[in-house]
């Protein structure tokens, strides 16, 4: 087994390991890692992840003094070894894994389209990301969508629990959602979830300079305003800002400019993660951490988990679709090419349009 780690410590510090998988027990199955996506949404993971519980997911090997951790990302694998009747050797898998070659599930709660992760110190962990999709068995699996699942998938769910919640809200009685990070994809997401609800308040997208065209490109915001020019937004205009970059300075500059029209901000991401300190202008008391998997949990509660999931995958159907108008898809030769561009991805240097496919070499 070979696995891509980060220093938990400073993520700037990462490395490749390898060691002898175990044995199965009875129950466990191994499965071959094929292919995964790497976006800014992994970073936040790693960011995250002693706060959010996303270095449990997956235990790195060869950390006697604890020191590494593992980034999970969204990927595919097939099933390489079983010791568990219902899971035969070939079959296909989408959901959360390593950057690693292989990975040891215990699959329980089983049906014919998915399973739970049974492994014990998973168990306290989001649901969500405990969920295995058996593509086998799925009669609206389509392999020429891979791409697409596997980089917006998860950012797009996210997209559509933050539409979700602000409309749930009445929008908190703004009259404009000001998306941080308006390039990232989480936003790219939520923008078209917005554009397509008629009672949705204006769009206003902030990003960099270098970001400004394909924000203004993808036709769904209604304004876009670089980061050096955020004073210019209408600050009498009651306001909402969702904020995936994590950037405390902008922030901190936009909650002082709107001021009193700050009526709620939902931060959600970290796409800036090395720009992230304190700011005495933040207004602190009208702004919440937005977690996902929780607001996912409320609705499966609410609508049922088969509802949830058709309104869901019908969202990601249409944005998905319209995504393919911009992005880009470039692929990486497995955990050395990780290796190679994880600095870039860290830094935010990867363009906003491409969509980084880690493809692993067959065994």
């Amino acid at each position: 087994m070979i696995e891509f780690q980060i220093r938990k410590n400073n993520l700037n510090s990462k490395r490749v390991t390898e060691t002898v998988a175990a044995a199965l027990h009875e129950g466990q199955i191994r499965v071959s890692i094929e292919k995964f996506a790497l976006t800014a949404n992994n970073i936040t993971y790693a960011v995250a992840g002693e706060q959010m519980g996303y270095w449990r997911f997956f235990p790195a090997i060869n950390d006697e003094q604890d020191e590494w951790g593992v980034m999970p990302v969204w990927g595919f694998a097939v099933v390489s070894e079983s010791k568990l009747a219902e899971v035969q050797v070939g079959e296909r898998l989408y959901g959360y894994f390593p950057p690693a070659t292989e990975l040891t599930l215990t699959p329980k709660r089983l049906s014919a389209t998915r399973f739970m992760e049974g492994a014990p110190y998973r168990q306290d962990l989001a649901a969500a990301y405990n969920s295995y999709k058996r593509l086998d068995a799925d009669p609206d699996y389509d392999p020429s969508t891979d791409n697409e699942r596997m980089l917006l998938a998860p950012l797009f769910t996210t997209s559509f629990c933050l539409w979700d919640s602000l409309a749930d809200k009445n929008w908190c009685g703004a009259k404009q959602v000001i998306i941080v990070s308006a390039s990232s994809k989480t936003s790219i997401g939520l923008s078209y979830a917005l554009a397509d609800d008629s009672q949705a308040p204006t769009v206003i997208g902030v990003t960099s300079q270098r970001n400004l065209a394909l924000v203004n490109k993808i036709g769904t915001y209604d304004q876009g305003v670089t980061y050096d020019d955020i004073e210019t937004i209408d600050a009498s205009i009651p306001s909402v800002i969702v904020d995936m970059s994590g950037n405390t300075e902008v922030l901190g500059r936009l909650h002082s400019h709107l001021g009193g029209n700050m009526l709620f901000c939902s931060n959600v991401g970290i796409t800036h993660w090395n720009e992230v300190s304190e700011s005495s202008d933040i207004i602190k008391e009208r702004s919440e951490f937005f977690f996902a998997p929780a607001h996912i949990q409320k609705r499966v509660g609410d609508w049922g988990a088969a509802a949830y999931e058709e309104k869901v995958e019908s969202f990601m159907a249409s944005a998905a679709a319209k995504s393919r108008e911009w992005m880009h898809i470039a692929g990486i030769n497995g955990l050395a090419g990780v290796d190679d561009i994880y600095q870039r991805v860290c830094d935010g240097k990867v363009a906003a349009d491409q969509g980084l496919v880690v493809n692993m070499p067959s065994t």
